[in-house]
């Protein structure tokens, strides 16, 4: 009898053995699953990664170039700030001295500008600024560079001037600012600009040329304060 039963046992033995595989299978298995279908574009096209990664590129470039212009340009009045004048100017006396040309650095102070502020509001003094600088756009080329150096100091970079020619400009800025009237509360107000000049030679310095503009700056100030 034991002998009758042991096949019968095995084979029991065997069917559960087959069973437990077959539910420990993971369904979508490839015995399971149907092939799919292969795709006319592979996945890894390098030619299509190429193209996107270019594409990325050149916005990334872009956005670098906002960003870079944003941070040298003064909100307010859509010229060059500190930063972004500063950074003309040392381009400007590179190509100078490698090309011997020559040019001017005007630095000018703005004059009554803080009584404005404090009578009239920010307000007005922000309208004064802006119109200064469109008075001095019409009295420099496109090539020549107006920047704000902060507050109510501006300079100007001016190309292929004479020193008797830059001073002479100077005269004609200060005098267009001054011409500038404005009217607030019923009340009509001037400003003016004090205006100091630095000549741009083979041996400049950036921050030398800064420095002796300002101070030129700073006496046609107290030369203008004694004017009749």
């Amino acid at each position: 009898m034991t002998k009758k039963k042991r096949p019968a046992r095995l084979a029991k033995t065997l069917n559960k053995a087959v069973a437990k595989a077959n539910a420990a299978r993971p369904r979508g298995s490839a015995a399971t699953q149907a092939p799919k279908r292969r795709s006319s574009l592979a996945p890894n096209d390098p030619k299509r990664t190429i193209r996107r990664l270019n594409t990325q590129l050149a916005q990334a470039l872009a956005r670098i170039e906002e960003l870079q212009a944003s941070a040298d340009t003064d909100f307010l009045l859509g010229i060059p700030n500190r930063r972004g004048f500063e950074r003309e100017l040392h381009r400007s006396i590179a190509f100078i001295k490698r090309y011997h040309a020559s040019g001017a650095l005007i630095v000018l102070d703005v004059d009554r500008l803080k009584p404005i502020n404090d009578a009239f509001g920010h307000a007005a003094g922000d309208q004064v600024l802006k119109a200064i600088v469109a008075a001095l756009s019409q009295h420099v080329r496109s090539s020549d560079v107006i920047g704000r150096l902060g507050g109510d100091e501006f300079a100007l970079l001016l190309w292929n001037l004479t020193e008797t020619d830059a001073r002479a400009k100077a005269v004609s800025l200060e005098q267009a600012v001054d011409n500038l009237t404005f009217t607030f509360d019923g009340r009509k107000v001037t400003a003016g600009v004090s205006a100091g000049v630095a000549i741009l030679g083979p041996h400049a310095e950036p921050g030398r040329a800064l420095e002796q503009a300002d101070v030129a700056m700073y006496v046609r100030k107290l030369q203008r304060r004694n004017e009749p």
